[in-house]
């Protein structure tokens, strides 16, 4: 990945983040997102943005549907902001990882907690 594309990434996640904050009205969003990384393709023609959403099964589902319907709205919003000559359409996948790690902090509380409890 080239410095631009690092570069393009880091802006494009900024601006993402400021647009659903501040601009998407929806009712179907619920709990909390975050947009964790963008990946544009080198040919600045598509991104996927990794979204996590903190909340139940169907607050994520619903709030995934919300912003693949925005996708238009937050793409044309982009290209009014940024100075770059082509933007990119937008896909929105669900990332995993904060509930993971989450889950096996748990999980490592759990061994730990029981281990030092057989130990006394």
């Amino acid at each position: 990945m080239t410095r631009r594309t690092e570069r393009i990434n880091d802006l494009l996640r900024e601006e993402i983040a400021e647009l659903i904050r501040r601009d998407v009205k929806d009712p179907r969003m619920g709990g909390l997102v975050s947009i964790l990384e963008v990946q544009v393709s080198p040919d600045l023609r598509n991104a996927k943005v990794y979204v996590s959403v903190l909340g139940s099964d169907e607050e994520k589902a619903s709030t995934l549907v919300a912003l693949a319907a925005a996708a238009h709205f937050i793409q044309r919003q982009l290209g009014k902001r940024l100075t770059i000559r082509r933007t990119p359409e937008l896909s929105f996948l669900a990332d995993e990882t904060i509930e993971e790690g989450t889950r096996i902090m748990s999980l490592l509380d759990e061994a730990l907690g029981n281990d030092s409890a057989s130990t006394l």
